[in-house]
């Protein structure tokens, strides 16, 4: 993979890895990637302006090491248990940004999963649009050990798994492998972590088959829905949303290049 020239971070690692392919590599080794003010003050700019690079189509997020993502740093948690209530609202409101900003982004993004992925770990592999996790990995909502909640990250987990599952993860504080985490829809893959990066390009490359437009249509729709009866509003609210798709460029060039038998145009030659 190549470095990307801008922007430089001293948590992080961004690179191409393919041709539209960028990935953000949380690089703090030694602490297994736990994340303090710093990281996620970097993981939001480096999200905000990968959005905002329309040369980039999938975004990648990794730890570098033997492990995704232990969670919190327990010297900021330190930290935060000894600051003001109005220093620890103005902490939780950065963090809460930053997976908004991972899940609201304009275009696919992708957790490669390897090791641990624990407490906000998890949250931000719940965070992605999909999530590919080596056997090795084992995961974690463990905040309630150290007399907190995994508060900011529940909504995320809660969309993952449901309800009740990140209700027992949250309260028992149980450490699931794998294939139990594929079970309940934490990760939507597992294979052998020799084969991660391989499945992870296979991934990317299916995703990059798609429109790009299409996909931030997807993305802004399926925010919108809930599980459970379809009212009319929200079926007027498809309705509204295909008819207007129909007729933009990119829907226009996808029927014309799979009746030419052809490759749509946004795709990486």
């Amino acid at each position: 993979m190549q470095s990307i020239t801008t922007p430089i971070f001293s948590t992080l690692l961004l690179s191409e890895r393919a041709l539209g392919v960028a990935q953000i590599t949380m690089a703090r080794a030694a602490v297994f990637n736990a994340f303090d003010e710093l990281m996620i003050s970097e993981l939001d700019a480096a999200f905000a302006t990968l959005s905002d690079d329309a040369s980039v189509r999938v975004i990648v997020l990794a730890g570098d090491g033997k492990h995704f993502s232990a969670g919190a740093d327990l010297q900021w948690m330190q930290r935060a248990a000894a600051a003001t209530a109005q220093w620890n609202l103005q902490d939780a409101r950065r963090f809460a940004n930053l997976l908004h900003r991972i899940s609201s982004a304009p275009k696919p993004v992708l957790a490669r999963i390897q090791g641990a992925a624990l407490g906000g770990g998890v949250g931000l592999a719940c965070a992605c649009d999909i999530a590919i996790a080596a056997d090795n990995a084992s995961f974690a909502v463990s905040e309630a050990k150290f007399g907190i909640l995994p508060a900011v990250i529940g909504p995320y987990v809660t969309n993952a798994v449901g309800k009740r599952q990140a209700q027992r993860l949250a309260l028992t504080t149980t450490r699931i492998a794998a294939p139990e985490a594929l079970s309940m829809g934490l990760v939507q893959q597992v294979v052998s972590l020799d084969a991660l990066d391989a499945t992870v390009d296979a991934t990317v490359k299916e995703l990059l088959a798609g429109s790009p437009n299409a996909q931030r249509e997807i993305k802004t729709l399926f925010a919108q829905l809930a599980v459970g009866p379809i009212s009319p509003e929200v079926r007027e609210l498809t309705a509204q949303t295909i008819s207007r798709v129909r007729g933009t460029d990119e829907a226009r060039e996808g029927f014309a290049a799979f009746l030419a038998k052809r490759s749509a145009n946004w795709i990486p030659q």
